[in-house]
């Protein structure tokens, strides 16, 4: 799972399914490796048409702005919508989402119960102290 992918999951039981679908996936012995925002750092709060706007040019000549603006925050669930202008007609296309910010420990605890372990949590390489890269072992299946 790339780019915050996991926080799509906004729901719990959607999220449950979604490792154990992975857990059947991986090989035992195998790996699942993500990255995810950590909650405390509260990156919502740069996510402001101000903070975040740029005007990029496009391969065919053309420039467009974009930029993000926060919608809601209601933890842990946060909703913003990203923005394009399009400068050659003047028109706008918008893009809504909400993620779901868990903390380290409820993703440890998740992953134990799809039958991962968690063998290390680093900072992203790109974005230190502002995510979790969680390095999980899918572990034997269990005799009932």
């Amino acid at each position: 799972m790339t780019s915050n992918v996991a926080q799509v999951f906004v729901d719990d039981a959607e999220w449950h399914r979604t490792l154990e679908a992975l857990a059947r996936a991986v090989r035992v012995g195998g790996w699942l490796v993500f990255e995810t925002r950590d909650p405390a750092e509260r990156a919502w709060r740069h996510w402001s048409k101000k903070l975040t706007f740029r005007r990029l040019d496009t391969a065919d000549g053309g420039a467009f702005a974009t930029w993000t603006e926060l919608i809601e925050v209601d933890e842990p669930l946060v909703t913003f919508r990203h923005v394009f202008e399009i400068d050659r007609d003047g028109s706008t296309l918008t893009s809504e989402s909400t993620l779901r910010f868990r903390t380290r420990n409820e993703i440890v605890t998740d992953l134990k119960r799809a039958g991962f372990q968690t063998r290390d949590v680093r900072d992203a390489p790109d974005r230190p102290g502002l995510e979790f890269v969680f390095f999980a072992q899918r572990n034997p299946p269990t005799l009932a």
